[in-house]
């Protein structure tokens, strides 16, 4: 980058400049930094520090105690090394602080003595001790001179994560060297309008002083003027995807009864919350303009009910409904549940998933062209090329953040018109979904159907099996059902299988006066429907099952789950297990199993036998995993931004909303291009 007039950089120009093209970074220093996924200068640039260090000198350090973190400066005395033993050195530095002498200590630093000479000036930080001599203070990093710009001491001083392969003084200096050469080459694309409004520095200032804070003031405007920019573009970019999305709909009026038919079949009636639900769903179904709205819930609300009018109303006004799972167990309890209400009021129901044989899928695939099939629940299968609607009008995605959202938007692809409707059983903390579902209206049921009871949550180590056989008893004695959770083996469905077949044959023993009944993945789907129907009337009393019962099966007189193995299961699937009981009139409850070994396997247990809020349960699996884990790292937009932390910005989303629905029409080419590079994915038309 030659001198002279210095050009301005976008983002893209930044991530287009090589690190191996900048001063001093050798092939070495480059494969060190490509491991921390520093490629460009862009990626260093955007490379924020994890941490801070007060490293501002200590105006007094008679009122420190020792083991306090001090930083002095002053003129070298003198120089001593001392040898204490084999390979093991100590090196003293005198310094004369005003009035003051201090003594700094080093251990193997042999290399000081040449380096440190007396005359110089030097500032060192480390923890200060109190003797009888005056302060000491065992080095942590030094500076030596009186550098008119210091880097690692008199400041406040930023700590990376970095590899082993780079120490946190070559790297602080690194970044301290390549802002000054370039940060004021960094383009800043807000207009200038908009800062002004909301009191945002330069972006070329904001860089600085979020690595090399001036005050913790500063560091708090830069961190705030980096995140406000990273969500203002990113819902500008979402408010562009939402327009043209939603030009793209079409007005569906129902032309039968159909959908009242089904609501009068229910043997419930609805909560007012489900109700306000169904109201904004028939208004955007109605509207010419594209559905496009996320159904958030907890367990046991009632949303399956409210998707499956969304899918009656669809078909009554003359389209194909589609309803996707993202495994094959739950699209099949889906097709099993709306069998049930379809079958009696003349509306077909086709399931498609890997698992059907050529000639059943051909069948169901063509019957699918036809118009034949209502409603067609599925898996990834749906996404295939040879699945073709004849008039798809409404697409049902159940568990979103289960998805790629890639494959989302496949199953859209089958109609340029379709309706969109997203379900989750997961709640998720509301900052989360502004920025992960931020192209999608939102739906909350909270309300729990009336007469529920909280579920009573208990712990008990594998040992006491025999305490958790004597509490079944009673309950089953009292007329009640029982659900038996055998553990998640991940690694192989098979040994999953055996260990629950085994487990029923030991409750068949256990409980001969009662039946046992066995749900496991492997079973076809008609067995799996003759066990959960003769669980339903109550001709089998003890469900033992893998996690295939996670949902969908609705029976009030279930009052105990038993997760063995509970460890093994995450917070949220424990949750959703949970609430298959709890949906009667009696108290329900539900007795966690297992030997967890780690913190975080404790700590999940914990939240559970705490909570029973599923959207608190959500915020602590947030905080236990992150929310890149939580959601699928990679398959959403906000796994793109560099700066926002969802928890710490979350009040930053109201201000940002505003302002991009403020600038919307003010968008320059250079906004559009940032956007664009910032979050590809929008552009691609994926929602993130």
């Amino acid at each position: 980058m030659s001198s002279g007039r210095v050009a301005v950089l976008s983002s893209r120009q930044l991530a287009a400049v090589d690190i191996r093209k900048l001063p001093r970074i050798g092939e070495t220093q480059a494969k060190h930094l490509k491991k921390l996924g520093i490629q460009t200068l862009f990626d260093l640039l955007y490379y924020l520090p994890r941490r801070y260090e007060d490293r501002r000198i200590t105006p007094s350090l008679s009122a420190l105690n020792s083991g306090d973190l001090a930083t002095v400066r002053g003129i070298i005395t003198g120089v001593e090394e001392h040898s204490l033993r084999s390979n093991l050195t100590l090196q003293r530095v005198f310094l004369e602080c005003g009035s003051l002498e201090v003594a700094a200590i080093w251990f193997n630093q042999g290399f000081l003595k040449k380096v440190l000479r007396p005359g110089s000036i030097l500032t060192v930080t480390g923890k200060v001790k109190k003797n009888l001599f005056g302060f000491e203070i065992t080095v942590s990093d030094y500076e030596v001179g009186n550098p008119r710009f210091p880097v690692h001491t008199a400041r406040i001083v930023p700590v990376y994560s970095i590899t082993e392969d780079l120490s946190q003084r070559a790297f602080r200096r690194l970044m301290f060297d390549c802002l000054r050469s370039f940060v004021r080459r960094v383009r800043d694309s807000l207009p200038l309008e908009l800062k002004e409004v909301y009191d945002l520095p330069s972006l070329p200032e904001a860089l600085f002083q979020v690595h090399f804070p001036r005050s913790f003031e500063s560091l708090e405007k830069a961190r705030e003027r980096l995140s406000f920019e990273e969500l203002f573009l990113f819902q500008s970019g979402l408010l562009m995807l939402q327009e043209e999305v939603r030009n793209e709909g079409v007005s569906r009026i129902p032309v039968t009864d159909l959908p009242h038919r089904f609501l009068d079949s229910l043997p419930f009636s609805l909560t007012s919350a489900q109700l306000q639900v169904l109201r904004e769903i028939e208004r955007d179904l109605a509207s010419p303009r594209k559905m496009y709205r996320l159904l958030q819930g907890d367990v046991g609300c009632g949303k399956t009910v409210v998707a499956l009018y969304a899918l009656f109303y669809t078909v009554a006004a003359g389209y194909q409904g589609a309803f996707m799972a993202p495994t094959e167990v739950l699209a099949e309890q889906h097709y099993l549940s709306l069998q049930r209400y379809a079958k009696p009021l003349g509306v077909s129901v086709g399931l498609l998933t890997g698992s059907l044989s050529r000639k059943e899928r051909e069948e169901q695939l063509k019957k699918l062209r036809a118009g034949e099939i209502d409603i067609a629940v599925g898996t990834h299968a749906l996404l295939q090329e040879d699945v073709v609607f004849h008039n798809l009008g409404l697409v049902v995605i159940d568990e979103q953040h289960r998805f790629g959202v890639r494959q989302r938007d496949l199953l859209l692809q089958k109609s340029a018109t379709a309706d969109v409707l997203v379900m989750t059983a997961t709640p998720i903390p509301r900052s989360l979904t502004l920025t992960v579902y931020g192209d999608l209206d939102l739906s909350v049921i909270k309300e729990m159907p009336p007469g529920r009871k909280e579920v009573k949550t208990y712990f008990l180590p594998s040992e006491q099996k025999a305490r958790v056989y004597q509490f079944l008893r009673k309950e089953l004695q009292a007329g009640r059902q029982v659900y038996v959770v055998c553990p998640l083996i991940e690694e192989s469905e098979k040994l999953e299988v055996e260990a629950a077949v085994r487990r029923a044959e030991e409750l068949k023993a256990e409980f001969p006066e009662y039946q046992v009944g066995l749900l496991h993945g492997k079973m076809r789907i008609e067995e799996k429907e003759r066990v959960m129907e003769a669980f339903r009337n109550g001709e089998v009393q003890i469900l033992v099952s893998t996690s295939v019962i996670e949902v969908g099966i609705d029976v009030p007189n279930a009052s105990v789950m038993v997760i063995e193995g509970a460890e093994r299961f995450g917070l949220a699937q424990l949750h959703q297990l949970r609430g298959r009981v709890g949906r009667g009139a009696s108290q329900s409850y539900c007795i966690l199993v297992g030997n967890p070994q780690t913190d975080e396997a404790r700590q999940r247990i914990k939240v559970l036998l705490k909570y029973s809020d599923g959207f608190k349960i959500a915020e602590e699996d947030l905080r236990l995993r992150g929310p890149g884990e939580l959601l699928g790292t990679r398959q959403h937009g906000f796994s793109d931004f560099r700066v926002v932390d969802i928890f710490r910005d979350a009040c930053l989303l109201p201000k940002t909303r505003e302002a991009a629905l403020k600038f919307r029409e003010k968008l320059s080419k250079e906004l559009l291009d940032e956007i664009d590079f910032r979050f590809p994915e929008l552009k691609n038309g994926i929602k993130c």
